[in-house]
């Protein structure tokens, strides 16, 4: 088993409106973004890959065009648009196209990170 995985980056901005009053993330503001898709699957016995990246980035660059230099509340799915809805959002796009997907990660900086591994990774235990 392997496990690939691909960076993208997109400029965003956005607004938490649930927030406490007086919270920072309340205001506009800008992140330099950066995620990764991460594939997860056997060597394909004649290419030797799991997957070609070209391929990748076919599937997954269409959303990260989609998110960049925009403000993400104006997005529809993204009207509290946290780390973690915007790794859902991706998500959900994403897997329908493409086999294999293990894990999406959301870097808003450079020490605040989110990564969403679907919505059947973990079960509550009660």
């Amino acid at each position: 088993m392997f496990e690939l995985r691909k960076t993208f980056r997109f400029e965003a901005a956005h607004s938490l409106p649930n927030v406490p009053a007086g919270h920072k993330c309340a205001r506009l503001h800008g992140h330099s973004f950066r995620a990764e898709v991460v594939v997860r699957g056997a060597l394909d016995p004649k290419l030797q890959w799991v997957i070609d990246y070209a391929d990748l980035k076919a599937v997954c660059q269409p959303w990260f065009d989609q998110l960049d230099h925009n403000h993400l509340n104006e997005i529809e799915g993204l009207d509290n648009p946290t780390s973690e809805v915007v790794c859902q959002w991706l998500w959900t796009r994403i897997a329908p196209r493409l086999p294999g997907l293990h894990a999406i990660t959301v870097r808003e900086t450079c020490t605040s990170a989110c990564t969403y591994y679907g919505p059947t990774a973990f079960r509550e235990v009660a």
